[in-house]
């Protein structure tokens, strides 16, 4: 409805065609010949309304559905404009010769058709400027166009049955004028106050819009009764009205809303699994080949062993228990939290060697597992906490990390602070681009833990401050 203007061509067709069934049905049961004085000539009369009315649809469909794409996409356009010419004067011809001999009009000159072809002209004028004046790029979107072109369509439909009464009738003028928008108006009375309000749990505001409804019909039919003095209004009218509503539409289109909403589901959740898809593709694809780096740091830790390296050959030690990580558990849609609270320490550890000793460094990292217990999705901790190191650091400013990792209630809370800087240089931005992303942990948290998670991220002048809160699976 947004992103794309809808195919109007193919709804005024649909619209066209229903209202022209509508005016065809009002014929053949409304105007069937009576044979009384002149038989022949009510055959005729009766005749020459559907000829009339099959005529015009003809006209209709050739030139809306045929010529008029046949003019906008061809380079010469002589002759699709000759082509919609023969169309109407042929048209033309048949609603004078018919409507004239048959008494539908008073004159050789069919007025009506004259009233169809002008409101036709208007019509597509106005969808013309429509387009240019409420679609992209002149508005963000096509939801005002779709709506006013709609609103358009069916209004040209309306005064095209009003021109059709000399040959149909007011009866589906009738549907279309009344009887079609009162019943759009109960149904989005229906899905926005009532069926919609008790999707929301919101039960007593929908008890309220239903039976304030129910009065104001009963008090419409009962000002009318005592005016017309006849109780016939209000008992039939106004009874037979609330029962109609109550017992057969209100349940009717109820059960056509769960059916929308049970669609628009089952597209919500495979949109999901897509989602989560790509995001677990692009998770994947920005990190550096595990299995290379798992095989050097074998190497490297061999020889830092053999040199005596003990910082070292812990640091790689820990590296690979980190790389163990992304090569196994990581690929798991569970693991237990204790092994992404190892895998965070790891991290952390070897974030210590690389800044431990500096001067100017405030780290506070608290860790209480002692209630941990359960199972969560990997690697959602752990970007938050390298995004405190690869921002909050500094190497002349005064710096701050405190993490502070704890469970309860089967949920795990995180929360974060980090000093914030100025904007590194280009040089040092480049070497710190690697890892992963925040949007991408929210997007997989809003994925993962729909209504099962909170995230709080402030941040200011001076501090960068997160909490976050993960309902735990059992383990």
């Amino acid at each position: 409805m947004k992103s794309k203007s809808l195919d109007f061509r193919q709804i005024e067709w649909w619209i066209v065609t229903s209202a022209t069934l509508i005016a065809f049905l009002f014929i053949l049961f409304i105007y069937r010949p009576q044979f009384t004085d002149d038989p022949d000539f009510g055959i005729f009369k009766y005749a020459s309304r559907l000829v009339i009315l099959a005529a015009l649809y003809t006209a209709f469909h050739l030139i809306h559905q045929v010529l008029i794409p046949k003019f906008q996409s061809e380079n010469r356009k002589a002759l699709p404009i000759v082509l919609m010419l023969i169309v109407g004067l042929v048209t033309f011809f048949i609603c004078a010769l018919f409507g004239y001999q048959a008494n539908l009009t008073n004159a050789p000159f069919p007025t009506f058709f004259l009233g169809i072809v002008v409101l036709y002209a208007c019509y597509m004028i106005g969808a013309n400027l429509l387009s240019q004046a409420l679609s992209p790029p002149k508005i963000s979107d096509f939801q005002l166009y779709n709506i006013t072109r709609s609103i358009l369509g069916y209004l040209f439909t309306f005064f095209f049955l009003l021109q059709l009464e000399p040959i149909a009738s007011q009866g589906p003028s009738i549907i279309f004028g009344i009887f079609i928008p009162v019943i759009l108006i109960a149904s989005f009375y229906n899905f926005y106050l009532v069926y919609g309000k008790r999707k929301k749990g919101l039960i007593k505001q929908s008890r309220w819009f239903n039976w304030g409804l129910v009065a104001a019909l009963l008090f419409v039919f009962l000002i009318i009764s005592v005016e017309e003095n006849q109780e016939e209004i209000f008992l039939i009218g106004g009874l037979g009205a609330v029962a109609f509503i109550q017992l057969i539409f209100f349940p009717l289109t109820t059960f056509l809303f769960k059916k929308y909403d049970s669609f628009v589901r089952q597209i919500h959740s495979l949109s999901n699994q897509v989602d989560q898809g790509n995001a677990s593709f692009d998770f994947l694809r920005s990190q550096i080949n595990p299995h290379f780096l798992f095989n050097a740091l074998n190497t490297l830790y061999a020889n830092a062993l053999m040199e005596k390296a003990e910082k070292t050959s812990d640091g790689i030690q820990k590296l690979g228990d980190m790389m163990r990580f992304m090569l196994h558990e990581n690929q798991l849609p569970r693991i237990p939290l204790s092994r992404e609270i190892d895998y965070l320490r790891n991290y952390l550890d070897l974030q210590m060697l690389r800044f431990g000793s500096q001067a100017n460094l405030e780290i506070d990292l608290q860790i209480n597992e002692s209630q941990c217990q359960g199972e969560i999705a990997p690697m959602l901790l752990i970007p938050f906490v390298e995004n405190a190191f690869k921002h909050g650091i500094s190497a002349k400013e005064k710096s701050w990390i405190r993490l502070n990792l704890r469970c309860l209630s089967g949920s795990v809370h995180l929360d974060l602070v980090n000093s914030v800087h100025p904007e590194k240089p280009n040089s040092e931005k480049s070497r710190e681009e690697s890892g992963i992303g925040l949007e991408n942990v929210k997007k997989r948290l809003d994925l993962l833990y729909p209504n099962q998670h909170q995230l709080n991220i402030i941040a200011n002048d001076s501090d960068f401050f997160v909490h976050l809160s993960v309902q735990l699976s059992n383990a």
